[in-house]
């Protein structure tokens, strides 16, 4: 282990790498502690403090909103605009064919499309924050500065996104997802002092109780992460000439959680879509819409309620997800022309019966999994009263997907450096 971590310092290619992406990631803490003008700081804590959807949105953005920074936004448009290219494959073909049978070029015509979708999101995005922030009195703008401040979020939100393919492209690593893995990462601290400033010898049982529930988490995390079901395939042999192909036999893997942090995205934008109209409107001169945005709100803001939603919702999303990127189907027909067959199935449709089969047995496990996790954060700190510790959720697995990602491509280098 030693050896290799001294390989990333002594081998030219890698530091060069490793200092890429210090720098970038300088680059976007630097831009994520400049703010825009305008702001009330007091009204600005008290909002985040107690509102679940910009909670969500301070992770995607890597923390720039904790002060309304230029690039408050984050890489959150281009994530959008990711997630509708995906669901657009089920609506048109050719979007379909393009990402999953014309290999690294259509993937790359895709991806494409998904930056181009990003600019509008962005600038749709940055009005609809802007707008709910000063109705809220945080933000005090003319019209002229609304304007202003709206191209300069947008235009954060873009240069991220470049940030994020220079990363992806120069050093190690997804650019977004470790963009994001920072900003978590950078709030930690924080988050650990003010839990020691309000420490009580008391509340020792209770700390350890947490810490003890954090690593199992984080443990049960990886597990099912890197957890799949191995299908065996076999290749019937063939002669072609004076030369026998085929024979062998391999597996074919099905990740227990194919859907990733997907379906909890999903599932706290269907959430807190309304708690974010309603809270538009929470303000507004007539009486009526006033009390209709309250009643909306005290629903929303119920734990109860919202956590049992929570968890149905995430389940349904992840095997929604599942059936958009994986095509039994598809897989079937690739093997049936490859000359393989999963033994003791016929090639063709049973085949794809057994594979759909497989996948919702595996995908149950994976959905529970992840509606346990998401709701995790609400449960914890219901029994043990710790608000400023958070486990679970979107952070938690974005933080392990993208180490175990990262940790993987870096053995990838180190290995074509010591092959013997």
């Amino acid at each position: 282990m030693w050896s290799k971590i001294s390989l990333v310092f002594k081998d030219k290619d890698l530091r060069k790498k490793f200092l890429f992406l210090f720098g970038f990631l300088a680059a976007f803490r630097l831009l994520a502690a400049i703010p825009i003008p305008g702001i009330d700081a007091e009204r600005l804590n008290a909002f985040l403090s107690g509102n679940q959807l910009f909670g969500l949105l301070n992770i995607f953005s890597g923390g720039a909103l904790d002060n309304l920074s230029i690039v408050m936004l984050g890489v959150g448009p281009y994530i959008t605009g990711s997630i509708i290219m995906q669901l657009l494959t089920m609506i048109f073909p050719q979007l379909k064919e393009m990402y999953q049978e014309e290999g690294e070029a259509g993937k790359q015509k895709f991806n494409q499309y998904s930056r181009l979708l990003t600019l509008p999101l962005a600038f749709v995005q940055g009005f609809g924050l802007i707008t709910l922030l000063e109705r809220q009195g945080i933000l005090s703008l003319s019209f002229g500065e609304k304007i202003g401040d709206m191209l300069i979020v947008a235009a954060g939100s873009i240069l991220l996104m470049w940030i994020g393919e220079l990363i992806s492209e120069y050093s190690v690593g997804n650019g977004v997802s470790i963009m994001i893995f920072a900003g978590i990462i950078a709030s930690v601290p924080i988050s650990v002092g003010q839990t020691l400033l309000s420490f009580d010898q008391s509340q020792f049982p209770t700390l350890l109780t947490f810490l003890i529930i954090g690593i199992v988490t984080v443990a049960a995390v990886v597990v099912i992460s890197e957890g799949e079901r191995k299908i065996p395939v076999y290749y019937a042999k063939r002669v072609r000439g004076m030369r026998m192909y085929g024979g062998v036999t391999t597996h074919l893997p099905l990740r227990v959680n194919q859907a990733g942090v997907i379906p909890i995205i999903f599932a706290l934008s269907i959430l807190l879509f309304p708690q974010m109209i309603a809270s538009f409107f929470a303000s507004s001169g007539n009486a009526l819409v006033r009390e209709i945005s309250s009643f909306a709100l005290s629903i929303v803001g119920n734990q109860m309620a919202y956590g049992f939603f929570y968890f149905i919702l995430v389940v349904l999303f992840t095997y929604f997800y599942t059936s958009v990127t994986f095509d039994p189907e598809a897989i079937s027909n690739n093997l049936q022309r490859g000359g393989a067959f999963i033994p003791g199935i016929r090639p063709g449709p049973p085949t794809a019966d057994f594979l759909h089969k497989i996948v919702n047995r595996t995908t149950l496990v994976g959905a529970l999994f992840l509606g346990g996790i998401a709701i995790l954060p609400l449960i914890v700190q219901g029994a043990t009263g710790i608000t400023t510790l958070t486990i679970g959720g979107t952070a938690l697995l974005i933080v392990v997907s993208v180490v175990l990602e990262t940790a993987k491509q870096i053995e990838a280098q180190l290995s074509l450096r010591t092959y013997e």
